[in-house]
């Protein structure tokens, strides 16, 4: 394994070490956009931890009778300096589920102890035990450690100051940058191979291992791009550029290769676990059925949509010939009776010179 795909795996490590379930669901990813960086409950955070203030906050879901008791009914909306002038007071304070009022101050909170926690702390303890119980959001922040803690269900997570989710995201762009020009490297490969029909079982996979350590990647970023908030403008920009038009060409690959299996392949790939993803050989194991490397031929939908050629027309050659290399090979009689005009033929082939001359120069497609 390279240095790059090292780095590249370490990417898979869970958000951090307070994780209680791996890497985080959708469900709480849904969760940090709620305190991410431009939210009114981000600044009200923030707030806390600039004045180290501690808190204890649990969003109402109707699951939390016989869990609380004590304080007061405020029923107020919601804003940051509300919440942090009322979290002046002991005890939690209860908002609305979708955050948008403040319900109760000053309450406590009485979960069942025999629920498993990690945790140490009293608040701590409290917000985790609820969390679980009333399978509700619980957010406590400590005035000594000066950090904030997110629980929800059974899962759990130290929020980052947004500097630090930055640096981790910028990072994490270099690393698919530097995939993004391998891929490319490889994808320049395949073009000239396919054209000249000497590609491989190994030549397509490794383009594919690729695409695919790439939206692994790409989630990862888009998984800080949640907790950046609005902060995250730059790095949303560049990620679309990285990944621009990399499924596209992964799905025309799939589909020279796999034909009407083209979606059962990109689903044996897409369940690779990442170890095992590095070793090309593995994906032509599965996809291919091959432990050996030997010449294939694409069916040539993906070079064909590189021209100018109308989809009906590259239809009717895909669909008329076995493989690119039959089409390429193909005498002008042959290609006559399926593209029907001495126009459009000559226009074909006009195409094919114009393609080859964009791969022999190395230019992009």
């Amino acid at each position: 394994m390279g240095d790059e795909e090292e780095k590249a795996g370490e990417l898979f490590l869970p958000f951090s070490k307070e994780s209680s379930e791996g890497e985080l669901g959708k469900d709480f990813i849904d969760v940090l956009r709620m305190v991410a960086p431009g939210t009114s409950l981000r600044v009200a955070l923030d707030d806390f931890l600039n004045a180290k203030m501690g808190a204890l906050i649990v969003l109402d879901n109707e699951n939390l009778g016989g869990i609380i008791e004590g304080g007061f009914t405020v029923n107020t909306k919601f804003s940051a300096q509300k919440l942090v002038e009322l979290a002046k007071m002991d005890g939690a304070i209860i908002l609305s589920k979708d955050a948008k009022d403040i319900l109760r101050v000053n309450a406590l909170l009485f979960p069942d102890i025999s629920i498993n926690t990690k945790e140490t702390g009293t608040r701590h303890k409290a917000a985790e035990r609820t969390a679980k119980q009333a399978k509700t959001i619980a957010i406590a922040v400590s005035e000594r450690k000066n950090k904030i803690s997110i629980y929800y269900g059974d899962s759990s997570y130290q929020l980052q100051r947004s500097s630090e989710i930055l640096r981790r995201a910028s990072e994490t762009l270099q690393i698919l940058e530097k995939q993004r020009d391998i891929f490319d490297e490889y994808l320049s490969n395949l073009n000239a191979l396919e054209l000249r029909k000497h590609a491989t079982i190994t030549d397509v996979c490794l383009v594919l291992q690729r695409v695919e350590i790439m939206k692994r990647i790409s989630e990862t970023v888009q998984r800080l791009l949640v907790e950046l908030g609005k902060e995250g403008m730059i790095v949303k920009m560049r990620l679309k550029e990285l990944m621009g038009g990399l499924q596209r060409e992964e799905e025309l690959i799939l589909k020279d290769y796999f034909s009407s299996n083209h979606s059962s392949s990109l689903g044996i790939l897409e369940k690779m676990d990442f170890d095992f993803l590095l070793e090309p050989l593995n994906i032509s194991r599965l996809l291919f059925e091959e432990l050996h490397d030997k010449n294939v031929s694409p069916k040539g939908l993906r070079l064909l949509a590189k021209t100018n050629l109308l989809e009906r027309y590259m239809d009717l050659l895909v669909g008329n010939f076995e493989n690119l290399s039959e089409i390429l090979s193909a005498t002008n009689e042959e290609l006559l009776s399926v593209l029907g005009s001495e126009s459009m033929l000559a226009f074909f082939k006009e195409e094919i010179y114009n393609l080859k001359e964009k791969v022999n120069l190395g230019k992009e497609l």
